[in-house]
């Protein structure tokens, strides 16, 4: 006897590479801090730098060589470390809180409202990502709004499993009606 058909309820989503461009975001507002201060600067490998960071930083935080810490204090972490290499020394302390908070300001893709906004007529829409919730919330993807499900609610980074698979919980949907999308383009 054939299964009856998978009815999906809810969809998870990751925010960073899905839905936003994070690498065109911080190139564009580090070149205009490059002319602002007369910085030059690859700013595109600093981009990618600052991202490759982020993966080693998260093991290093799941080993417990570091202790748990949000992703803004990691991606501050992260660039502490890049700022010799790119000539950021003379930032202040002000201009490098800014600057850690353009992932706080990150622009969506041209297409990331309307399809979430579509998605949501249908479904439960829900984020599944490393991002705290007030990186999450004030998204401008989030005209839609969907529900958070942040892995630092649970002080937890992905890829674990107790961070995937708990957006089923607040969706009140049971696993087989819940699908995710992981990202497009680069991550």
């Amino acid at each position: 006897m054939p299964s009856a058909p998978r009815q999906i309820r809810a969809l998870v989503f990751d925010v960073f590479g899905t839905v936003v461009d994070w690498r065109g975001s911080i190139v564009r507002e580090c070149r205009a801090l490059g002319r602002r201060r007369r910085i030059a600067a690859d700013w595109e490998a600093f981009a990618d730098a600052w991202r490759a960071g982020y993966r080693p930083a998260m093991a290093r935080v799941r080993s417990g060589e570091l202790p748990w810490m949000n992703i803004d204090r990691l991606h501050r972490m992260i660039l502490d470390g890049l700022l010799a290499q790119f000539g950021l020394e003379g930032l202040t302390e002000d201009e490098l809180d800014d600057l850690n908070r353009v992932w706080h300001r990150l622009d969506p893709w041209p297409d990331a409202r309307r399809g979430l906004a579509l998605l949501k007529r249908r479904h439960v829409i829900a984020t599944l990502s490393n991002g705290n919730v007030a990186l999450l919330v004030p998204r401008p993807i989030s005209a839609p709004r969907p529900s958070s499900a942040s892995s630092p609610r649970r002080s937890c980074w992905s890829p674990r499993t107790r961070t995937t698979c708990a957006p089923r919980r607040p969706a009140a949907s049971p696993p087989r009606s819940c699908a995710g999308r992981a990202r497009r383009g680069r991550k």
